[in-house]
């Protein structure tokens, strides 16, 4: 039986079982399934080489090693996670640099009047290296993660301020962070075939300079409950810290992680899937999986970055693929919301939208060239849903 059969099997025998309504629900939800979009199917490619539903409009920001339009700040190589951070009147987006410290490392941001006009750009974080994805935080600082062994978060502050390293927030192969405001947590994935899913808590809420992180325990099933428990060393020498807590479950490649509404969602581009953790119910479960799409052609494979609008739907960006940004909306279908073309050597990575959300910041890794100096980074303004 191949693991697609496997899987469907798997949900059809568990939809068999005798169990109240209420644990139904929290344990065999079914994964999102394909549907039409809220917003039609996709256009033509504009002159930006993007296919949008009706009604959207792309805009190039800026391009790698070129200044930011009205600027003098040449943009950075390999835009990869990015957020969108209010600044009174308008408001700041920040990117990071996928590359070395010695090719330049760190995160960048542009900053915006209440229109949408480019005001400003800078450096927010330099020296750092594969500075991959990462977080906002409810007190307007930037996340900026190290995807490498033994990798390190850094607190940056757009607004202004100097990045400070933060390395009780554990040291391993970084990928995303999401704050949870209602506990008072950092959720944080962790990019291995074997990776870990953690949350950090903090001494003192706003202050990440010292906590407790601690890991995920579950079994091995795609939906069940789990607990949390502590990191005994979280600075993962000799031991790193996804070997330290037995009974952890193992993650294959997270990437992306948003929070809302309590449940914290995160992608893993080993298996291509979306998990859903229920932190009301200590629940957790599939919110998609590629080889459960059915019928019809997955949409959805190279499950990188995540965000979500204010409407509730999430948007989930392809490494790969058909170079997709892809919509999981509240009900469980799933649609392409835009495809880029001409761009298959590349990774769409940093969805954002602005606080109002009808503007929507993302990038492509690699551009049309397939190489780091090519990066792009887009703006999608349009009728969102919110």
């Amino acid at each position: 039986m191949d693991r697609r059969t496997l899987l469907r099997a798997t949900i059809a025998g568990a939809s068999g079982l005798a169990l109240p309504f209420t644990a139904w629900s929290a344990a065999y939800a079914a994964p999102a399934q394909n549907a039409p979009g809220p917003y039609g199917p996709l256009q033509a490619a504009d002159a930006n080489g993007i296919r949008l539903p009706a009604g959207f409009t792309s805009q190039v920001i800026a391009r790698s090693g070129q200044a930011v339009p009205g600027t003098s700040y040449v943009w950075h190589n390999a835009p990869d996670g990015g957020a969108v951070i209010p600044n009174g009147n308008g408001w700041v987006y920040v990117s990071n640099s996928e590359t070395s410290a010695a090719s330049g490392g760190g995160a960048s941001m542009v900053s915006f009047n209440s229109s949408g006009g480019v005001i400003g750009a800078g450096r927010i974080l330099s020296g750092t290296d594969n500075n991959c994805a990462g977080g906002k935080t409810p007190w307007n600082t930037w996340l900026s993660c190290e995807e490498i062994s033994l990798g390190r978060v850094w607190e940056t502050y757009p607004l202004g301020g100097t990045a400070v390293v933060r390395p009780a927030m554990g040291r391993f192969k970084h990928e995303a962070a999401a704050a949870d405001p209602v506990r008072k947590v950092i959720y944080l994935t962790e990019d291995e075939t074997n990776g870990r899913f953690y949350r950090f808590v903090p001494t003192t809420w706003g202050d990440l300079s010292a906590g407790t992180l601690q890991v995920l325990v579950a079994g091995s099933a795609t939906s069940g409950s789990f607990t949390w428990a502590t990191v005994p060393d979280p600075d993962g020498s000799p031991t790193a810290t996804r070997s330290q807590v037995s009974g952890s479950k193992s993650f294959n490649g997270g990437e992306g992680c948003h929070y809302a509404n309590d449940t914290v969602w995160f992608t893993t581009k080993g298996d291509n899937r979306v998990w859903q953790v229920n932190l009301t119910t200590h629940t957790y479960e599939l919110a998609y999986d590629d080889n459960l799409v059915n019928p019809g052609t997955a949409p959805l494979t190279g499950v990188d970055n995540v965000t979500g609008s204010t409407f509730g739907d999430l948007y989930v960006a392809e490494d790969g693929g058909t170079m997709d940004i892809c919509m999981i909306s509240p009900d469980d279908t799933i649609s392409v919301f835009l495809r880029l073309t001409g761009q298959a050597s590349s990774e769409i990575t940093g969805p954002a939208f602005t606080p109002a959300g009808n503007r929507l910041y993302f990038s492509s890794q690699r551009g049309t060239t397939g190489s780091s100096s090519g990066g792009i980074t887009y703006c999608v303004t349009g009728p969102f849903r919110t």
